[in-house]
């Protein structure tokens, strides 16, 4: 049973809710009984072993806890004699027997349920004579491991959240990432990692301070587990939204993860996993999400701790915190005598360029470029995420770089490899194929310069060609088409130097007014409203830049050197633009005479 099909028939259960409950409501029942269900499914062929020992343990006065974990063979266990599907013998105590059922459960799945407000929920069911008939809906859907996969059934979840944060007009986007989104990113972060990460027993940590349903967790470890079946993945997560939460550890649990390590709070305000330091990371923070709550604590961290601190480089504007994000990943990075990090973060374009120099955003990516942090950044398709159409970009950013790599930043276009869903999902209309994120894999892992040749003919075909390598031949009566995407550029070529251009002030006769004292005394006063400004890139020397472009037009100008600023930008899109020269106009004369002709034939065909 696929992910889709077995969330509809989970679906089907609104049925019952409707009219006793708001469509916006149909999760808070919903969501624990799928979570209730697939653990009561995991633990029932361990079930009457754990009894067993906890019975035996109970007796002799030894803390059950250590004993029942490995009976189990799970990180939880529960020492009711009752399951789902023996909660529905009594219907008349329903209630009671199901609160027993929950609160035998280990701590951490007892967390899990109060994150959920389920008991609220249960008296609601009980009051409105529903709670019977969602057990027994829930008690007959099979989720057990052998059935369902975890990488499945972190779809099932991750499919009801989508549908519920459609009906109640959210943002289901808030909660996870498309897969193939993930894929890549975990493709990337791993990429030239794979002979440390194949040796036996190999250990190592990631994080993600956006965790969501944990989706980039799960996915990287099994990522992982694909490459080397001995390794293990320790994983670390914090979270802010209850409900994700809850799934987020529920689906740790079950992975045998210490769910300790899965934090619920506001990573910005209250960083749940200070000063610790990670192998690898992922993230994709709100887009432009104002960060006005938690201005303050942010503020006062930046101004008391500095570069000690989480946010040293600068804040970006209030009305967009994915930099603080980025930020605050930079400061969990294992340093590089330790083996250094790489981590993978998802942004909208606006920190490419947002911000002149001196800015909040414009010192942060100064500080990414000056201490040579950035390897790549990769422009997807747009369409890709659930809850926005934009683009949006991947950052890989590590603190041990390999000598090929150092000084220097990878582009890759990737806007134009997708193919379009079968049946869009919110604003999700298109995914990328696995040949398609191999390609962009490849590009990046193999650090080259490389083009889209795309081949008009009988039917359109993408190539992508290394630089240097031969071209495809256009078919007959066809054409190539070639366009940039992959390109390599200097740290440097990023950077620029904002210089302040002052022009005198002269009185009513045009002549220069100067200035009478302090450091300036004797030289021209300037004009106020005649001051520019000019971005001058930092490969390019000042003095040369302002004799060829400003003297020419004004000889009076000057510089103000102590005005000067360094900014830098990313513009993405420029780098990977190509001029399409217009048609000629013999051209279009030509096609306006055949559209023309075509017409009066048609014209005339009717009069006849």
């Amino acid at each position: 049973m696929n992910h889709q099909t077995l969330s509809s028939f989970i679906w089907s259960v609104a049925d019952l809710l409707r009219g006793d409950y708001r469509q916006s409501d149909y999760g808070k029942v919903i969501l624990p009984f799928t979570v209730l269900r697939r653990l009561d499914c995991v633990l029932e062929s361990t079930k009457a072993a754990v009894l067993a020992e906890f019975a035996e343990k109970t007796k002799a006065g030894l803390n059950p806890d250590p004993f029942l974990l490995r009976k189990s063979g799970q990180s939880f266990y529960n020492t009711s004699e009752m399951d789902m599907k023996r909660l529905l013998g009594d219907q008349d105590h329903i209630r009671e027997n199901l609160f027993a059922y929950i609160q035998a459960f280990s701590p951490e799945v007892r967390d899990i349920f109060e994150r959920f407000d389920f008991a609220t929920q249960v008296e609601r069911l009980g009051k409105n004579r529903l709670l019977y008939l969602v057990a027994e809906k829930f008690a007959g859907i099979d989720l057990h491991p052998e059935r369902v996969s975890n990488s499945q059934m972190g779809h099932v979840f991750e499919e009801l959240i989508r549908k519920f944060a459609e009906i109640s007009n959210e943002t289901a986007g808030e909660h996870f990432t498309p897969r193939e989104v993930i894929r890549l990113m975990v493709n990337l972060i791993f990429v030239e990692d794979d002979d440390a990460l194949s040796k036996p027993g190999v250990v190592r940590t990631i994080y993600d301070p956006t965790a969501g349903t944990g989706g980039m967790l799960s996915v990287a470890g099994e990522h992982l587990e694909e490459m080397n079946p001995q390794a293990r993945l320790t994983m670390f997560g914090q979270e802010l939204n209850d409900e994700s939460y809850a799934i987020c550890k529920a689906d740790m649990l079950i992975k045998g993860q210490n769910v300790a390590n899965i934090v619920s709070g506001n990573t910005l305000s209250d960083d749940g996993h200070h000063s610790k330091k990670f192998d690898y990371m992922l993230s994709n923070p709100p887009f432009g999400v104002e960060w006005k709550k938690v201005e303050k604590e942010v503020r006062r961290e930046h101004e008391s701790q500095g570069y000690n601190g989480r946010f040293g480089p600068g804040l970006p504007r209030v009305s967009d915190g994915s930099l603080l994000f980025l930020m605050h990943l930079l400061s969990k990075m294992r340093p590089a005598s330790e083996g250094g990090c790489r981590f993978g973060i998802v942004l909208n374009g606006s920190p490419l360029f947002t911000g002149g120099a001196g800015s909040g955003e414009s010192e942060i990516r100064r500080h990414l470029m000056e201490n040579d942090l950035v390897e790549a950044i990769i422009g997807l398709p747009t369409d890709m995420f659930y809850n926005t159409g934009i683009s949006t970009y991947v950052w890989i950013v590590s603190n041990r770089k390999p000598d090929h790599r150092k000084g220097k930043v990878q582009l890759i276009d990737a806007s134009s490899m997708w193919r379009k869903m079968r049946k869009g999902l919110g604003s999700k209309r298109r995914e990328m194929s696995d040949d398609q994120i191999a390609s962009v894999t490849n590009l990046f892992g193999q650090f080259v310069e490389a083009q889209l040749a795309t081949v008009f003919g009988k039917e359109v075909s993408d190539a992508v060609v290394q630089i240097g390598e031969p071209i495809p031949v256009a078919p007959e009566g066809g054409s190539v088409k070639l366009a940039p995407v992959s390109r390599i550029f200097n740290n440097k070529a990023f950077g620029y130097r904002t210089i302040t251009v002052e022009r005198p002030l002269r009185d009513d006769n045009g002549k220069i007014v100067l200035v009478h004292k302090g450091k300036q005394k004797g030289k021209p006063q300037a004009d106020s409203s005649l001051r520019d400004t000019e971005n001058v890139p930092l490969t390019e020397d000042i003095e040369s830049y302002f004799k060829r472009e400003i003297l020419p037009h004004a000889p009076d100008a000057w510089i103000d050197h102590d005005k000067t600023k360094i900014g830098y930008e990313i513009p993405f899109s420029r780098h990977f633009y190509v001029f399409e020269p217009p048609r000629s106009l013999t051209e279009i004369d030509a096609d306006l005479q055949r559209v023309t002709g075509r017409i009066k034939a048609m014209i005339e065909g009717l009069a006849a």
